[in-house]
Order: structure tokens, then C-alpha cells, then sequence
């Protein structure tokens, strides 16, 4: 049976997670996913993902792959996988790809979400506690949304990566930062290329100074160029941070020819973890 390369889209609650990565002697998604797909194919697997969401960060839109010689069609493994996962993970679709796609190396961009609940009362009595950072104090949407502005474009996002992060290049492409208040909750989506270690809590955290009337938005022009992560805002808690979707562009990925080995080494981290057409037919255009 020829080599398949299988792209799994999960949704998971991050809450009880030591984020993605599997680590020695704590519980972690891509580890209790790697288990399921084992006792399905029964080999073993190396299970990829987009993104290395850190502890606590959710995820509806995570994207990974494995390969395997095993037939089983595509449905029928998604629904085996499945009903061996815990309640807090679930695996909504499977599809054959090509062999040089990778959920790590292949995206043409992603989007992370984060959640505030800006009222004097606690989101209790809503349940949204473990899935939003409460704010009390009023925050200013348009001067979020006029310092978000600055934050869009490529440039060296040093001010916003926390200590930690491994990578040598800190420049990146950041799409669009949309802030929008739906009744209590502030949402603030970023959509970029890549991120840096922290970079989209980091990045809510500098919005929230300039929401709370202590910086001016013109000042994150002046963070970004200054590259000085302690200028910039806090790092907001994780459990407000949820990933999206993750946008392939799977015709060109088919097109090649010839398999590339560095496509299927292991991400960084990117603990946060409108672009080209979503290869996705699930995911919100």
C-alpha cells in the first residue's frame, strides 16, 4: 500500500492542556491525537501540527497531518479517530493531501482570536469564564481599533515576542488585526503569515493600554520601531486565545514534483498560535 498523507481539522478545549506539544509527564493535545491514530492505523505515527498552541490556548481551526500506509478511507478513519479522543478534543475532518503538504511548513496564513469580557461583572453566569480575559474597566473600541492600524504590515515584531521564542528572524507579515464588541466581549482577530513566541497576547495586551486610555494609539507605531518588548503592553492570560483556522493553498502543494524533506521538521513555537481562498471548505471565508 503506497505512503498517504492524511490533514486532520480538530477543535479542542485548552483548558486541561499543557498546549500542543507532546512533553514528558503532562497531558498535551498532539500527544493524546497521536494515541488515537495509532490504535486506529496501528503503526506508529508522527503527528504535525500548525502551530504549537502554548498551555490554556484553544483551538476550532487546528491543522495536522500524519502519513501512513493504512487504507482505511478518509471518513471512516475521522470517525475512528474520534470516538477514541477525550471530550475535550474532536477531529471534524480528514482528507488525503499531497506528500509535500505539511500543517506546519505549508500555511499560507492563520488567524488567532482573542476574547475579552469588558463588564463590571464576572462572565459567570454565561460559562465563559475558562474562554475569555475579564476586563472590568471600560475600554475605548475605536482607539483600539486606531492603534491596531499601526500593527498591520511586515516589519520586525521583536516588541511583541516574548523571552523564549526561538527564532533567529523575528520579521513577520501581519495581515489584518480586527477589534469588534459584540455585547460584552471584545473580539481582537489577528491574521498573519506567522507569529512569534506570545505574539498575539502580547500584541492584545499593548491594544488593551491604548483601550484603557493610558497610551495614545499612535504610541505602537513607536513600540514597533522601537523592537523593545518592555515597552510594549503585558502578556494577557492564554484561555482568552483561540486559533481560528489555518489557510493552505493545497493546488500548488500538489503541483510539485519532487518531495522536500524540510517540510516535515518540527515547528517552533507559536503559542498563540483575508488571505488566499481557504482550502478548507468549513472555514469562514
Amino acid at each position: 500500500m503506497p505512503v498517504r498523507n492524511i490533514r486532520l481539522l480538530l477543535a479542542y478545549d485548552g483548558t486541561e492542556f499543557h498546549g500542543w506539544q507532546t512533553q514528558a509527564h503532562v497531558r498535551t493535545v498532539q500527544e493524546v491525537v497521536e494515541q488515537a491514530v495509532r490504535r486506529v492505523v496501528r503503526h506508529q505515527v508522527g503527528l504535525t501540527g500548525s502551530g504549537r498552541t502554548d498551555a490554556g490556548v484553544h483551538a476550532v481551526g487546528q491543522v495536522a497531518n500524519f502519513r501512513t500506509d493504512c487504507d482505511i478511507p478518509c471518513e471512516n478513519l475521522r470517525r475512528a479517530i474520534g470516538s477514541r479522543l477525550p471530550k475535550d478534543v474532536s477531529v471534524f475532518h480528514a482528507r488525503e493531501v499531497p506528500l509535500a503538504f505539511s500543517a506546519c511548513r505549508s500555511p499560507v496564513s492563520k488567524l488567532y482570536r482573542y476574547t475579552i469580557y469588558n463588564h463590571p461583572n464576572r462572565p459567570v453566569e454565561r460559562h465563559r469564564q475558562p474562554y475569555v480575559y475579564h476586563v472590568w474597566h471600560p475600554l475605548d473600541v475605536e482607539a483600539m481599533r486606531a492603534a491596531a492600524r499601526h500593527m498591520v504590515g511586515t516589519y520586525d515584531c521583536s516588541a511583541f515576542a516574548s523571552r523564549g521564542s526561538e527564532r533567529e528572524n523575528t520579521v513577520r507579515t501581519i495581515l489584518q488585526v480586527r477589534v469588534e464588541r459584540c455585547y460584552e466581549e471584545i473580539r481582537i482577530d489577528v491574521e498573519g503569515t506567522g507569529f512569534l513566541y506570545n505574539q498575539v497576547r502580547n500584541m492584545v495586551g499593548t491594544l488593551l493600554e491604548v483601550g484603557r486610555g493610558h497610551w495614545p494609539p499612535e504610541r505602537v507605531g513607536a513600540i514597533i520601531a522601537g523592537r523593545d518588548r518592555s515597552q510594549a503592553g503585558p502578556t494577557v492570560p492564554a484561555r482568552g486565545l483561540c486559533l481560528q483556522w489555518v489557510r493552505y493553498d493545497l493546488p500548488a502543494l500538489a503541483a510539485e514534483t519532487v518531495e522536500n524533506p524540510e517540510l516535515f521538521e518540527d515547528c517552533g513555537p507559536e503559542p498563540d498560535d483575508a488571505g488566499p481562498e481557504a482550502d478548507l471548505p468549513d472555514v469562514p471565508a
